[in-house]
């Protein structure tokens, strides 16, 4: 009995069933499941507000889907055999599993910014930015005097653009003196294309490759939210110069891994390698807590990417297919870039969703030098995965080696007022975040009830950012 006395006694629960043990300090304000970007930023927002914060994750590495391997565990995770000689060294490379650019001056790059997550990361601009047109790959413009030299458009559609550009540049949603006449909430970006005397194909490359439309369904609708996207990719542009891209040096497994320092500064506890078998629910059907084998833990609100919960919270939106391709030279008709984005436009290879082409190498820490970092994405929409992704395929030239991974996405169905299951939406198949951030902040949202203070850039900041 002596012995037992000196040991410390683990706490006890009023609400800890017989024979259950208690899962790290046991009540937690809030429960995070998976190390993904979006629930690294929402556990970290949380924690610095002072939350009590549980992360816990099946995987033994930080990142979940968005993770970045090295060669060893890549060719086991794709079950793809031994490595390759002529790869060179493991530890040069960082492969991004589900692989983005960050718009230099949009919404991660604010929310960097905003928890100071940027003094633990280094970040370098992206090569160019381009698009293909008529089976050629062009640069894209984005200032008034590059669209003067732009192949992409006649002499005159280059007038009528940079018309547009200076336009688009100064408006003010409040100054009606910018407006010239035109109320943007109820002109639709169609005609405000039409009003500049643009043709379609101008206006599908702007829409596409800089105000980074999905579709043509903002056509007809107003303009004012794609005048927006547009002025944020211009004013990234102009920041950096050579592209409106930023991109972690050592791969984006770098950004959970930021955030989940903050919240680990801020008292969270992190647990991986543990996967969660139940979520637990009250008798209202509200979430209460969590049980990894035989120990449970509690809390106000459990949130996570929709691998975690039940099927019948979450609905599929589709299938997403990424080809990450090895090549020993730049992608052709980029200018050598060591870096580089390329949007395929639906309508120029007879689909409707567009395809991402990004490539990093190791300039960016990414991979051993001379081996180049292509993946291609899109979402799926009739054929097999090879054929979705052929059109970014073959403007890559000669491939070394390719995975290719089909992925359902989902989205939440109910918002977790009622349920206290907080849900992410999966990644989707484009090469930058712009949609996923839309998602984590209505995600913040819908957690804190109130909306996440965005009001910063890289402009307005000090040296201890």
């Amino acid at each position: 009995m002596s012995g037992e006395e000196g040991e410390p006694k683990q706490p006890t629960f009023e609400w800890l069933p017989e024979g259950m043990e208690v899962l790290a300090d046991g009540e937690y304000d809030a429960i995070v499941m998976g190390t993904g970007l979006k629930e690294c930023v929402i556990s970290g927002l949380l924690s610095v507000q002072g939350k009590k914060v549980l992360h816990i994750d099946r995987n033994n590495y930080y990142g979940a889907d968005c993770a970045s391997l090295n060669l060893t565990n890549l060719y086991s995770k794709f079950q793809a055999g031994e490595v390759p000689s002529y790869l060179g060294s493991n530890r040069d490379y960082n492969v991004d599993l589900i692989p983005k650019f960050i718009m230099a001056c949009g919404n991660l790059t604010k929310m960097l910014l905003h928890t100071k997550v940027t003094r633990y990361l280094e970040f370098k601009s992206i090569g160019g930015s381009y698009v293909l047109q008529g089976k050629k790959v062009l640069k894209v413009p984005a200032t008034p005097q590059e669209a003067l030299s732009s192949p992409l458009m006649s002499l005159f559609e280059k007038r009528r653009f940079r018309k547009f550009l200076i336009f688009v540049e100064q408006y003010e949603p409040e100054n009606a003196g910018t407006h010239e006449g035109r109320n943007l909430n109820e002109m639709t970006m169609r005609q405000l294309y039409t009003d500049f005397g643009l043709v379609p194909t101008t206006h599908e490359f702007i829409s596409h490759a800089m105000c980074l439309e999905l579709d043509d369904s903002h056509l007809d609708q107003p303009a004012a939210p794609t005048v927006a996207q547009l002025q944020t990719y211009m004013y990234s542009l102009m920041r950096y110069g050579t592209s409106p891209y930023i991109y972690p040096v050592y791969g984006l497994g770098g950004l959970p891994e930021g955030f989940s320092r903050l919240c680990a500064i801020h008292g969270g506890t992190f647990m991986l390698n543990r996967d969660v078998d139940e979520i637990l629910m009250d008798d209202s059907g509200a979430a209460t807590g969590i049980r990894a084998g035989n120990e449970m833990a509690k809390a106000k609100m459990v949130i996570g990417d929709p691998s975690y919960f039940p099927r019948e919270k979450v609905r599929p939106t589709g299938q997403v297919v990424r080809c990450i391709c090895f090549l020993n030279h730049p992608i052709p008709n980029t200018n050598n870039q060591d870096s580089a984005q390329i949007i395929i436009p639906g309508p120029q290879v007879g689909r409707k969703n567009d395809i991402f082409v990004c490539s990093v190498s190791s300039s960016h820490n990414v991979s051993a030098r001379g081996v180049y970092i292509a993946i291609v994405s899109t979402k799926m929409e009739k054929g097999s995965p090879e054929e979705e992704v052929a059109p970014g395929l073959n403007l890559l030239g000669h491939i070394m080696q390719r995975f290719t991974t089909v992925a359902t996405t989902y989205e939440p169905i109910g918002t977790g007022e009622d349920d206290k299951c907080f849900i992410s939406s999966s990644f989707d198949g484009t090469s930058h975040f712009e949609l996923d951030c839309d998602d984590l902040l209505s995600l913040y949202k819908r957690i804190t009830g109130e909306e996440l203070d965005m009001n910063i850039n890289a402009d307005s900041v000090d040296n201890d950012y």
